[in-house]
């Protein structure tokens, strides 16, 4: 009893420490999470689904039905048909009431029907599927969409922790160098005001790693939001800016814009598609239709329900042909109102290529720029990083003051932050380039 007490206590302690341990997602882990959990994305398959139901739905109008029917009536009191009462003997110009019929009338049958012909169905058959390809290509948008938004969500992360990765280090330098200082205070080389410009400096540093920490949660919980994870639970980041700052190549920065490598012009086109087919559909109205029919009856009649039943069946098969001649005008306005339909998609094609040229035109520039930045910052910091380096060095020797040193690290300080600034700039430059060329 007394081990299985303790196994209970391991475990239980062992799901409890997991559980406070946040889960760590590279880039690609985010996107494959947010892909298999999106709602949006759900949607799109049931509307994948749905189309796949009216593709469904619109083959069974040109499918033979079957129906079968059973009634029953039974009169009270017959119908009276009047006859000439001469028939009978009687005077001309008088008429006789005669009652004709069963008081029970049971009749069963059985119904089929189907069409023969129909043009109008046939491009219903080709609309329908034409929208689930629509349905499909909608979803695959859906699906980049969630992609650029935990991009988006998760590029942040990435400077914070790359701004708490070198505060950390600057504080953990200025501390060795508030150590050498003390001693050299302790000494009689350096003033008490040396000691306290150094303590002010890690002090304001520490506070801004702080700010980072209760930043970086405000970050994640962002990211959370878009891959639709569990709010209650805690992430963390797995990757960095140095493993996701991958070049473009020179066919991104000039090469032939290829529009369809957008899912939203692919969309565009399905759309385009479905308008020729309504055309399509409202010119196939003016065509005739066949369609096919039969039918068996049998009828029982009888005074009394239970004997002397009078069976007849009765069987029919035929044809029906509906030719259209005059809709009143109604036809021709639906047709042009779909082929203005299909003028306003064009439009908005022709727009949609404009505005993709000049979003990879700017994204272009934009990346090269962000390039040219990354390195001038680079070279900023390795100076800055020189002169902290010389005015420690004068300082160590007697020679420099504690306000050159403050200066310096204030200037080192500043250049490293404008290389992360400009390295994650350069980041979401990337990005961008890769959304608007369709990656």
């Amino acid at each position: 009893m007394r081990n299985n007490l303790l196994m209970f206590l391991l475990l239980s302690f062992g799901i409890s420490a997991s559980a406070q341990n946040p889960k760590s997602f590279s880039l690609d882990e985010a996107i494959s999470y947010a892909l298999g959990n999106s709602l949006s994305i759900k949607n799109a398959q049931i509307g994948i689904a749905d189309a796949n139901e009216q593709i469904k739905e619109n083959k069974a109008i040109g499918l033979p039905t079957i129906s079968a029917n059973l009634g029953y009536n039974y009169y009270f009191k017959l119908p009276v048909s009047l006859v000439p009462a001469e028939f009978f003997g009687g005077q001309a110009g008088e008429f006789s009431k005669l009652a004709f019929g069963t008081k029970n009338n049971i009749s069963a049958g059985i119904e089929a029907q189907t069409l023969l012909f129909d043009w109008s169905y046939l491009t219903g058959l080709k609309a329908a599927r034409a929208y689930r390809d629509y349905s499909e290509e909608e979803r695959t948008l859906t699906e980049v969409e969630v992609k650029n938004q935990v991009r988006s969500a998760y590029m942040p992360s990435l400077i914070i922790e790359e701004s708490k990765k070198t505060l950390a280090k600057n504080i953990d330098n200025v501390k060795q160098l508030r150590h050498e200082t003390s001693e050299m205070y302790k000494a009689g080389f350096v003033e008490q005001l040396d000691v306290d410009r150094l303590d002010l400096t890690i002090a304001n540093l520490e506070t801004e790693l702080s700010n980072l920490d209760r930043q970086t949660q405000l970050i994640y919980n962002a990211l959370k939001l878009v891959m639709n994870y569990p709010m209650d639970q805690e992430i963390t980041v797995s990757d960095n800016l140095d493993k996701l700052l991958i070049e473009a190549s020179q066919e991104d920065l000039d090469g032939k814009i290829n529009y369809t490598a957008r899912p939203e012009y692919r969309v565009a086109e399905r759309g385009k598609s479905l308008n020729l087919l309504n055309i399509e559909y409202m010119k196939s109205t003016y065509y005739p239709n066949l369609s096919g029919f039969a039918s068996y009856t049998q009828q029982g009649q009888s005074d009394d329900f239970f004997n002397n039943n009078i069976w007849t069946d009765v069987g029919i098969v035929g044809l029906k042909a509906s030719i259209p001649i005059y809709s009143g005008g109604g036809k021709k306005a639906k047709l042009h109102r779909a082929q203005l339909d299909l003028a306003k998609t064009e439009n908005n094609i022709r727009s949609l290529e404009r505005g993709i040229w000049l979003e990879i035109g700017n994204a272009r520039i934009a990346y090269t720029n962000a390039k040219v930045r990354v390195a001038e910052q680079q070279k900023n910091l390795a100076l800055a990083q020189r002169i902290y380096d010389t005015t420690q060095i004068k300082y160590k020797e007697g020679v420099g003051s504690s306000l050159e040193i403050s200066q310096a690290e204030q200037a080192l300080f500043q250049s490293q932050q404008n290389v992360i600034q400009a390295r994650y700039e350069l980041l979401l430059a990337k990005v961008d380039l890769d959304q608007a060329l369709g990656k």
